[in-house]
Parts: C-alpha cells; structure tokens; sequence
C-alpha cells in the first residue's frame, strides 16, 4: 500500500497526517510493505505554491512522460516508482487555499472493495466522484491500483480534527487488510453519511461576505447560508441554498467576486442524523488514546 501527500504543494495537512503516521508503534510489526512519500510535489511545497514552477497542476498530468515538462517528468517518476507497485493508495488532499473541507473520502462510483475500504477508514462522508482527465486516480484505475482519496482543511494550514481523521483512517484500512494488529486502533462506531451528489453554491455578487453556516452543518434548500454587501452597506445581497444536504467544503475568505464557489453541498441519505454524525465522529477521535495532548497542533 502507498499513502501519498502534497501532490499539490499548498496541501500540508497531508504531510502532517504522515509525520504522525510514521510514528505509530503498530508499524514496527507490519505484514506487506508501506510506500509513504510525505510530499510529492515539493517544488510546489517550497514555494507555498499549489501548481510546479512551470504552472502546471500534477494531478492532471498523469501519467506524465520521461522526457515531457516537469509536471509530466515528476507524473511519470512517481506512478512508475511508487503508485504502480501498489495494491491499494491513500492520496491525501485539502481543499485549496481560502477553502476548507469537511474530513471526507472521495472513491470512484461502482466499486465495492473501496466503498468497503471507504467505510472502514471511517470519514465523516463517503463521495462518490467521477475521475477526471490526467488525475492520479483515473491513471491508477486504469492500470488496475484502487485510491481512496482523502480531503479535508484547508490548503496552507493545520487542522487537528481533519488530521486525526485521516491518521485513524489510514491505521483502520491497514487493519482490515491485515498490515497492522488490531490493538491500538481507533475503533470507529459511528457509520460515515453516503453522498451520490453535490454541488457548489455560487456567489450571486462581488463584495464582503458574511457566513452563517459551518462545514457539517445540514441546510434545506432555501435556507440563508450568509449575506454579501459592498462595502458601503447600500446593497446585499442572501446566500440561498440551491439544495438541501450537509456542508462539506465552503470559502473562507471574506472578500468575493461574483460567481466564486462559497459552498459545497452534498446530498445525503441519513438527513436527520447527519450533523449528530459528525459530532460523534469528532467526540470518538479526541477520546481515543492514541491521541496524546502534546499532538495537538
């Protein structure tokens, strides 16, 4: 198995998620083999930068060439080196700059083994996503590698709950497929919400925006989600819910052009239980023992 982080450079939650897997004991008796790469792109990390110096995004320049750009010489190293002598790959993201995300497991549609892998790594939400031209993901199917993809926070910074997530995550896939002994890996008790659908609330104008709503909270459609005003206070302007569904991702920058994303609704199954179930999640990770008060960020 390979767990891969800051494949876009601004996204150092992952590296952190891996900085604390590598110091759990339950790796000192591993069965199988464990690929990390704690960051993929680190030109793009350097420079705080989520694209390589020649402006291009890696996760759409698979499977990249030997002799192409950059993007696509770093492309081909790492899924010939790396990505290709795995059975299964944990890629983990955050939402990029002025955005932040809700813990959540992103799979291809139409695949058992990893819709089972996705519930034992225990997210808040499980999506469904189609694969796009030149992601890892879509490369890596084709040549026969599952990925579970793992978003949460925000690009350039820390966030402990998303953190914790993706560290128990990791530990409880490579308990089910029997790299690592059961002791000592937060159980999950609280089943993740299925998500088939989700779209993005658009800024209706430019202007400062004020936010009403969290990442995990339920909305119906309708709802105001915030309130967008120049900078006079003459004119404002509701954000209104398109759809109903639970916050997985929203801007948190105050200043908006028209037509930016704000927030990222996903339609949900278990409507009633949804924010119950990331509060449970929540309350799970911080009580768990592995946990100790000097990781907290």
């Amino acid at each position: 198995m390979f767990v891969s982080a800051g494949v876009h450079g601004d996204e150092v939650i992952g590296v952190e998620i891996v900085r604390r897997l590598l110091r759990v004991p339950s790796l000192n008796r591993l069965a199988g083999t464990l690929l990390v790469v704690p960051i993929v792109n680190s030109f793009g990390f350097l420079s705080h930068s989520r694209y390589l110096p020649d402006r291009r995004d890696l996760n759409r320049s698979f499977p990249g060439h030997p002799t192409g750009s950059l993007a696509s010489r770093l492309a081909h190293i790492f899924l010939n080196d790396v990505v290709l002598r795995a059975d299964l790959g944990i890629d983990l993201h955050s939402a990029a700059v002025h955005r932040t995300n809700l813990p959540q497991i992103r799979i291809s549609p139409g695949n058992d083994r990893l819709m089972d892998l996705a519930k034992s790594f225990g997210a808040p939400v499980i999506m469904t996503s189609k694969l796009r031209d030149g992601s890892l993901r879509g490369v890596a199917k084709e040549r026969g590698v599952d990925i579970l993809l793992y978003e949460a926070g925000e690009g350039l910074r820390f966030d402990e709950m998303a953190v914790r997530t993706g560290v128990a995550g990791i530990l409880r896939v490579m308990r089910d497929l029997g790299m690592i002994a059961k002791k000592g890996v937060p159980t999950a008790k609280t089943a993740p919400l299925m998500s088939l659908n989700s779209a993005w609330t658009r800024a209706p104008m430019g202007g400062l925006m004020r936010t009403f709503k969290r990442r995990g909270e339920m909305v119906s459609e309708g709802d105001v989600m915030g309130m967008i005003s120049d900078p006079f206070g003459e004119k404002e302007t509701e954000i209104i819910a398109e759809s109903s569904g639970i916050i997985v991702g929203r801007a948190v920058m105050p200043v908006v052009n028209e037509g930016d994303a704000i927030y990222h609704i996903a339609q949900v199954k278990q409507t009633a239980a949804a924010e119950d179930t990331v509060e449970l999640m929540h309350a799970e990770l911080l009580a768990a023992p592995m946990f100790d008060e000097d990781e907290i960020i």
